[in-house]
């Protein structure tokens, strides 16, 4: 069985929202109040961050049916690239050169398993 290309993109885009889940929760847990449990539970970011993973779960889940497992989960492992390209549009953080040199390596290491499909 061979991993289809819809497949490969659909597990991109799933990706690329999912990584949107962790920002809300660094937005959430500025908002939690230590020994507080109903700033979780009423902790709007938090929902939202809860939401969006479990959204970006639904988009990866059909992608199975197009593609090997092998190929498609480290895929998702973008999600890392995401998060801190996003980190620093949404929360100002700043990146390194060292966070960067991370990320290429990341970036190459998905290239490596989808090349070797």
């Amino acid at each position: 069985m061979g991993t289809h290309l819809w497949a490969v993109v659909i597990v991109i885009i799933g990706g690329l929202f999912g990584a949107l889940g962790p920002i809300y929760f660094k937005r959430g847990s500025d908002l939690i109040k230590k020994g507080k449990l109903d700033t979780i539970f009423k902790n709007k970011p938090l929902i939202m961050g809860i939401i969006i993973y479990g959204i970006s779960t639904l988009i990866f889940i059909p992608a199975l049916k197009g593609g090997e497992l092998s190929v498609l989960y480290p895929i998702v492992g973008l999600a890392y690239v995401w998060v801190c390209i996003y980190s620093t549009i949404m929360l100002k953080e700043r990146m390194t050169l060292l966070k960067w040199t991370g990320i290429f390596i990341v970036i190459l290491g998905v290239s490596f398993i989808g090349f070797g499909a």
